[in-house]
């Protein structure tokens, strides 16, 4: 078999240069043609050091041939690529994206590439590609010798088929040798036996947020890019005022938030241009990744295509229309995605209506090809001032949908508590009593302090937080502003209404 192999552009992706990530895709395209015109067997895409060029790369190999997909990143010493991209992400991303193989070539020698090929191998849909250099380069009179020997270097790359890599080879230092004493160790031996991972995962291109089942995750959506109700993060999407944009994610992220939700839904906007634009900016100020959340499947694409991650895609619903319109973009782009539990008749008000709706979701997923580890389910939560009995089913839901159809669940918290007063304190209550049912992925406003306070505690108590660490860090020798609130009345003094929200956060603010 002959491999066509495409390398680095050597320019850098915008934000970063000055290479648009379109004009990445026709360059990359432009070589799958000239590989599938030459009769290659395989395209082989490797050394690379930026996740988003790798992807457009992919897409350009899905997009101009039928042939099997290579894609191969390059680590350096710390574990990551030039580009801070850790071997987990990079094999999440580019599996899920249509790669059939992929791993890492060139970087290091073996024993230095060992625990990168472990972590690829736990974090692959499919199967491992290893190929590392025949050790580190050194100067001898004027050439350039490496320091393994094909002895030496096959006895580190047992180890690595026997954690799992499928495809072992050699990248700068090698030669016949060294092929020869890789076949010799793998003959007549088939692949070691791996179980593909099942987690719910989704990434930017330098974290992951892995939730795998049946544990009590708690893992929080970050709701503040969200127009709704804000009218100066309005004013500054009309304004074009990305800056704006930055400021809440920089201000969620650092307040908790694991992922932050992108939504810049205004009628009088061009919404693909505007989400896309967003997006961009975004992944190149935040680590932390992102949900695209429209209901427009042209700004959900125009968003997803250059995002140098696997995002979340907030939403997909029961209505035929919107599944076919929504299931594509997200298969192709490897997302991960939100179901909404409404239909054509509207959001059923009983949890076995809601159930009924996500199963439905779920079996649409998957025959468009997306594992039911990437579907998270949203009960729809409804304003108890105007639907109160509604919210016992929604929790019931929550609890019919995790048992049944064994998927990650989403709540939009703060909806409970439109109409109430003090909104921060139903909130937060709605959200332990949501976690207790099951709830892993609430979005809410990581700036409010008794939600935050909340997700904490539930952290200890469902085990997440082991030895409860994370909250005797945070919370040992703080004041507790409920106490004080507390013995100001019994003093007989007045307390301020805020002083009741720790870190002096207001609840029930709109901005």
């Amino acid at each position: 078999y002959v491999a066509g192999g495409l390398g680095p552009i050597g320019m850098l992706l915008e934000p970063l240069g000055t290479l648009p990530f379109e004009e990445a895709y026709e360059i990359f395209a432009e070589q799958v043609r000239a590989v599938v015109d030459a009769g290659c067997d395989i395209v082989l895409i490797e050394t690379m050091t930026d996740l988003r060029e790798a992807k457009a790369a992919v897409l350009a190999a899905k997009d101009f041939s039928n042939l099997p997909i290579f894609a191969s990143m390059t680590f350096g010493e710390d574990g990551r690529t030039f580009l801070g991209t850790p071997p987990g992400v990079a094999a999440a991303v580019l599996s899920s994206l249509g790669a059939h193989v992929v791993g890492v070539n060139c970087s290091l020698g073996p024993a230095e590439l060992e625990p990168v090929a472990r972590e690829l191998v736990r974090c692959s849909r499919c199967p491992v590609v290893v190929r590392p250099n025949a050790g580190l380069p050194h100067i001898v009179e004027g050439r350039t010798v490496y320091d393994v020997e094909p002895a030496e270097f096959a006895a580190v790359m047992e180890r690595i088929v026997e954690a799992g890599a499928s495809v072992v080879g050699g990248c700068c230092g090698t030669n016949p040798a060294f092929t020869a004493a890789l076949a010799a160790l793998v003959a007549g031996r088939t692949p070691a036996p791996r179980t593909p991972p099942s987690a719910f995962t989704v990434t930017s291109a330098q974290e992951a947020v892995e939730l795998t089942e049946g544990r009590a995750d708690a893992v929080v959506i970050g709701e503040r890019i969200n127009p709704t109700g804000k009218p100066k993060l309005k004013a500054a999407l009309r304004a074009g005022d990305y800056d704006y944009l930055v400021g809440e994610a920089v201000a969620q992220q650092e307040a908790g938030a694991a992922i932050l939700d992108v939504n810049v839904g205004l009628p009088e906007l061009d919404e693909p241009a505007v989400l896309a634009a967003a997006v961009g900016r975004l992944q190149a100020t935040v680590t932390a990744p992102l949900q695209v959340d429209s209901s427009d499947p042209t700004a959900i694409e125009a968003a997803v295509r250059g995002y140098a991650g696997k995002p979340l895609v907030n939403s997909v619903n029961g209505k035929r229309a919107n599944l076919d319109a929504v299931l594509p973009v997200v298969a192709r782009y490897g997302c991960a995605v939100v179901g909404l539990t409404l239909d054509e008749d509207g959001i059923p008000p009983t949890a076995e209506g809601r159930l009924a709706v996500a199963e439905r979701i779920v079996a649409a997923a998957e025959a468009h090809g997306i594992p039911r580890c990437d579907v998270a389910i949203d009960c729809l939560v409804m304003a108890a001032a105007t639907n109160q009995d509604e919210v016992r089913e929604i929790l019931r839901a929550v609890r019919l949908v995790k048992e049944r159809l064994g998927v990650h669940t989403v709540l939009g918290v703060s909806n409970v508590s439109f109409g109430l007063p003090q909104r921060g304190l139903v909130n937060a209550t709605f959200l332990a009593a949501a976690l207790a049912a099951g709830l892993d992925l609430p979005i809410l406003n990581p700036l409010d302090a008794r939600c935050r306070d909340t997700v904490e505690a539930w952290r200890v108590l469902s085990g997440q937080d082991r030895g409860a660490a994370a909250y005797v860090e945070h919370y040992a020798g703080a004041p507790d502003p409920y106490a004080a609130r507390t013995a100001s009345r019994a003093s007989g003094g007045v307390a301020d209404a805020g002083a009741a929200a720790p870190d002096g956060a207001r609840t029930g603010a709109a901005e």
